[in-house]
């Protein structure tokens, strides 16, 4: 599937330049000031990936006792789009999963005074486990690959299962109309960021608010949720930490289920795509497989998914959209925004294919 983070197959961390440093001893004191337990000093580097809220590693080296490696998530410097880069929301969902047993990094602490290191920013624990990227899982076994997918199926109906006001998140968004507020959000944003006009997006603009399916469920839903931006267990086929909350709210989790879904209707070509591939020979559950597993768990009814692919789609073009704008603007952090702001094009053509098969008129 095209993802909001193209350059995140790129694991592990750099050193930090430019417009990407930090005032470490800003950062020092806010550490100090409300991380229980910290101890310093600190250095830090910037993970290749998380286009979207630059994302850090923090490492302490005290004199005595044991070193503790942070993760600090921080919102890009510069002219930002209106409820853009949402790392206080990020902050928040994770904040109230935490205590579920959900598998989410603990957080110890946002910080929304731009004062400090020139950015909104949040720090949590680091998780210590397996990032895949590619959706065929290659030297794998595939009884290995299956359980994984179920892993990744059965998370997401958790979190689907999870009640929001149970767990103080009950205000965390409006928890009907979903898909019409995320329509109108984005037709918003790519109107705000618009480089050039294209025709198909338009008609997208026009036709998806009035054909939303009805809403039969509420829930905390991700937004994001792929294989790579998961984290598993070294050696067993369970998630230890759901990342990147960016996009998260309350919602309908068919939605939710249904951007997941997309990856096996995209071209297997080494990302998390699964078209082309032969699915049973490497074990990974078929698209029925994971529709039943996801109802079985949910009780949830899962429609044909083809308008909720040209939605999903149609979303992730304005959130590229985005991005090619900030690299327009001079403000994108990663070097590889300029690769991802090429895409927006190819999903649009894409959600408007979808679309025409979910009954839209040529």
């Amino acid at each position: 599937m095209m993802e909001i983070d193209f350059d995140k197959e790129m694991v592990g961390t750099v050193e930090v330049s430019g417009n990407d440093k930090l005032d470490l001893e800003a950062l020092t004191a806010w550490f100090e000031a409300n991380v229980e337990g910290f101890e310093g000093p600190i250095s830090y580097t910037k993970f290749k990936g998380g286009q979207s809220n630059p994302t850090y590693k923090i490492e302490t080296h005290p004199k005595n006792g044991q070193a503790t490696n942070y993760v600090l998530r921080r919102q890009p410097f510069g002219k930002l789009l209106p409820s853009a880069h949402a790392v206080d929301r990020e902050y928040a969902a994770m904040t109230g999963l935490y205590p579920t047993g959900f598998p989410v990094p603990k957080t110890y602490g946002l910080c929304e005074d731009p004062e400090v290191i020139g950015s909104k920013f949040f720090v949590m624990s680091m998780a210590d486990g397996r990032s895949l990227w590619n959706g065929s899982l290659p030297g794998m076994e595939p009884e290995q690959r299956r359980e994984l997918y179920n892993a990744l199926i059965d998370t997401m109906a958790d979190l689907h299962l999870n009640k929001p006001e149970e767990i103080g998140l009950g205000d965390y968004g409006k928890p009907t109309d979903y898909c019409a507020r995320q329509i109108a959000r984005w037709s918003k944003q790519y109107k705000l960021s618009e480089t050039e006009h294209m025709p198909k997006m338009e008609r997208l603009i026009e036709w998806l608010p009035q054909t939303i399916p009805p809403q039969h469920e509420s829930s905390v839903v991700h937004g994001d949720y792929r294989l790579d931006n998961v984290i598993f267990h070294k050696t067993e086929p369970r998630i230890i930490a759901v990342l990147d909350w960016e996009l998260s709210t309350l919602g309908d989790p068919i939605a939710d289920f249904s951007y997941l879904m997309l990856n096996w209707f995209q071209p297997g070509d080494g990302r998390a795509g699964l078209l082309g591939l032969d699915l049973e020979a490497l074990g990974i559950p078929s698209v029925k497989e994971a529709v039943e597993r996801y109802v079985a768990r949910t009780g949830y009814p899962v429609p044909p998914m083809e308008w909720y692919f040209a939605y999903n789609l149609f979303r992730l073009a304005g959130i590229i959209q985005g991005i090619k704008k900030r690299v327009i603007d001079g403000t994108a952090s990663s070097a590889h925004a300029k690769s991802m702001s090429d895409r927006v094009a190819p999903l649009v053509d894409r959600a408007y294919q979808f679309a025409l098969e979910a009954g839209m008129p040529e």
